[in-house]
């Protein structure tokens, strides 16, 4: 059986967690699997939005230590490297969710612990069950936060906030994540994937273009100065004028009627 499943329909796609026997912990092959799908879904021209989440109750609990350790990364002089499996799998991971033309939209449906975490919180847009919570559980165990949780919190919630999950390893509840901007949604739990689906059927239809420069600037305005990033608006606002979707939209906006964006 799979450790990650893929299914596409109706312009998205959705890469769920599949070891809910394990709370979805990932295991190297998870992540390599995990990968993969998301390559799938960038190549494939008729997927618009990347859903992520997690089979059965839980997101997805960080890494499977017990399985990962039982063939424990080595380095050359033959000892213990827990930084080989970030160089290896996580970073590229994270740096390829982040570079992600297409909307990623992340289904919290229950815990989503360490690396988990940080996966959930690297998606553009991110929907918590109101029984979901987050967890930094690194500390726990004597380890740091990593897959990009010491880059996504300090920049999301401020550096008290962000110092304070990583050293205490205490649960953030779900509707505490949304009031400090965390994440941008909590909903019911029997609501969550009909409200994603509802989100990610919005998007798909958008202008896809748009949305793809969209996420690029506010990715850059992290590390540009003002100057650097009006340059970028600049140019990316010149690629959009360009677009069929700006010309149907600007005709739509015209006639009083809905546009009909084809993502180019």
């Amino acid at each position: 059986m799979s450790d990650i499943l893929y299914r596409s329909e109706n312009g998205v796609a959705i890469i769920s967690f599949n070891r809910p026997q394990a709370l979805n912990a990932v295991t190297f092959d998870s992540l390599a699997q995990l990968s993969a799908a998301f390559d799938r879904a960038a190549s494939e021209a008729e997927v618009k939005v990347i859903v992520l989440t997690g089979e059965g109750r839980g997101f997805c609990s960080g890494a499977d230590l017990a399985q990962n350790m039982a063939n424990p990364p080595i380095d050359a002089e033959g000892q213990l490297d827990l930084g080989l499996p970030l160089e290896q799998y996580y970073n590229p991971l994270v740096l390829k969710m982040r570079a992600m033309p297409k909307p990623i939209i992340a289904a919290v449906n229950g815990m989503a612990a360490g690396a988990g975490a940080s996966f959930a919180l690297m998606a553009d847009l991110t929907i918590a069950a109101r029984s979901a919570y987050f967890l930094q559980a690194f500390v726990n165990i004597g380890l740091v936060p990593d897959a990009g949780g010491t880059w996504i919190l300090p920049r999301s919630i401020g550096p008290q906030r962000a110092m304070g999950l990583a050293m205490l390893g205490e649960k953030l509840p779900a509707e505490k994540a949304k009031d400090w901007g965390l994440i941008w949604d909590v909903v019911d739990d029997d609501a969550l994937m009909t409200t994603v689906s509802a989100l990610a059927n919005r998007l798909a239809s958008g202008p896809s273009a748009a949305l793809a420069r969209i996420k690029q600037t506010l990715h850059a305005a992290h590390s540009n100065e003002l100057a650097e990033q009006l340059v970028l608006e600049r140019e990316l606002q010149r690629e959009c004028g360009r677009t069929n979707d700006f010309a149907e939209g600007t005709l739509a906006f015209a006639q009083k009627r809905k546009a009909n964006f084809t993502g180019n």
